[in-house]
């Protein structure tokens, strides 16, 4: 089950392809992700330089060969792999106590809540970030001033999608696929949020439990 949530509260509730013909979600669609640029320098066909290449490509295999000798349960629902003790921002604090909680936690998103705890956006690293936003290098720093004085609330994503504890990994996956987002908030019914799930999280657990197992 998916939610949209801005900062009036939960503004849609239902599947995921009823989520597609939300206008709010389908605006955050114009985030596109950076794609490689040229091409891989010609790989060197000396044997040293074979060695070390051979020796790489063994360590993933090696790894998986592991994680097979390891009992497993088939992974399907949200809460199988989402990170719990998520970090919030209050969407009233300023932008740069915002920027500050986001380095010193090492994540580059945090869903935003309000004075009760209730989802009511998104703040990702990019929006910080957006050179649209920005101001030029020789601006006057009163300018500098104002875009990190102002709340959260003005550079958030909102409305944002958020995603219940038992939905579908896969859907997920497709939902990530459409707006580009790094992850949805996970939040209960009253909205508020219980954790996040991102496409590391996803990844993640590829990683540690063989696809057979995840899609199964």
């Amino acid at each position: 089950m998916f939610s949209v949530y801005g900062e009036t509260g939960r503004l849609f509730k239902g599947a995921m392809e009823e989520l597609r013909h939300v206008q709010a979600v389908r605006a955050v669609s114009r985030l596109r992700a950076v794609e490689p640029v040229g091409r891989f320098p010609a790989s060197d066909p000396s044997p040293q330089a074979a060695a070390p290449v051979a020796a790489a490509h063994h360590r993933p295999l090696a790894a998986y060969i592991d994680a097979m000798q390891v009992p497993r349960h088939p992974l399907t629902r949200v809460a199988d792999v989402m990170s719990h003790g998520v970090i919030t921002v209050q969407a009233d604090i300023p932008v740069l106590q915002a920027w500050q909680q986001l380095a010193q936690q090492g994540v580059s998103q945090a869903p935003a809540v309000d004075a009760q705890g209730l989802l009511v956006g998104l703040l990702t690293r990019a929006e910080l970030l957006n050179l649209e936003r920005l101001p030029l290098p020789d601006t006057n720093a009163l300018v500098w001033h104002a875009l990190l004085a102002q709340p959260v609330s003005e550079i958030m994503w909102t409305p944002v999608p958020a995603v219940a504890r038992e939905t579908d990994i896969r859907h997920v996956a497709r939902v990530l696929l459409d707006t580009h987002l790094p992850g949805l908030p996970v939040v209960n019914d009253a909205g508020m949020v219980e954790g996040f799930v991102s496409r590391t999280d996803i990844l993640r657990a590829v990683v540690h439990d063989p696809p057979l197992d995840l899609w199964s």
